[in-house]
């Protein structure tokens, strides 16, 4: 078998080296993976002009600079769809988006678009016995989405804020919070946390911990047979 290209959608910037060396081991040999990100080409003060509006969805992403970004999805739907339409015309066979956020269902694609919220969503529901969940969130600004995006689906759920592109006391921090709280699962709900974060979490706080994007590359390569 030759070359099966896969395609990653970036809200931020590409390529996201901080996200791949967690997920090509999954994929294996025989793989390329083809990037685009939203961001891709803007200045820094073009990034800084796409401050979240009112009632806005906030985003926070990956820069090329290792720096992070906070900006509202309303600025970048139409520059996601030049990313996936660029993809496809590069041949990919299957798109996932490298965020875990809530997007409408707008975007035109002839491959399959994996949404991570999705395969979390999912996941979470069959595997919390008492539908209790904690998730850890990059920013303070996205914790009433995370009640938005998790409440319709679980009875109990504590948002708890540590900004993936940090320091790591951060998440430290996170997970002595999560160790005093009672729930069946956390989800580190950013492709940006790693899996060395997800290994602090896990130590910490003593619970089952989904990881966004080990999961997102595990449910790809089910779906491709890699």
């Amino acid at each position: 078998m030759g070359d099966l290209k896969i395609g990653a959608v970036t809200i931020g910037q590409s390529p996201r080296v901080d996200v791949t060396p967690d997920i090509m081991p999954i994929f294996g040999e025989g793989v390329e993976l083809l990037q685009a990100g939203a961001l891709d080409g803007l200045t820094k003060e073009e990034i800084n002009s796409m401050e979240p509006l009112e009632n806005d969805y906030v985003l926070v992403s990956r820069l090329n600079d290792g720096t992070f970004a906070k900006f509202g999805e309303s600025f970048i739907l139409d520059r996601l769809q030049d990313c996936i339409t660029r993809l496809e015309d590069q041949g990919v066979c299957l798109i996932m988006f490298f965020c875990a956020g809530t997007f409408p269902d707008i975007f035109k694609a002839k491959v399959p678009l994996v949404y991570p919220a999705k395969i979390l969503n999912g996941l979470a529901a069959a595997l919390s016995k008492n539908s209790s969940i904690i998730v850890i969130t990059p920013d303070e600004q996205q914790v009433q989405q995370a009640y938005d995006q998790w409440g319709p689906i679980m009875k109990q759920v504590t948002p708890i804020a540590a900004n993936p592109y940090g320091d790591m006391d951060e998440v430290r921090k996170a997970a002595e919070k999560a160790r005093d709280i009672e729930a069946d699962l956390i989800v580190m709900d950013c492709i940006g946390f790693t899996k060395e974060a997800k290994e602090i979490v896990a130590s910490i706080a003593k619970r089952p911990v989904l990881l966004c994007r080990t999961t997102l590359a595990r449910t790809v390569s089910e779906l491709l047979d890699l």
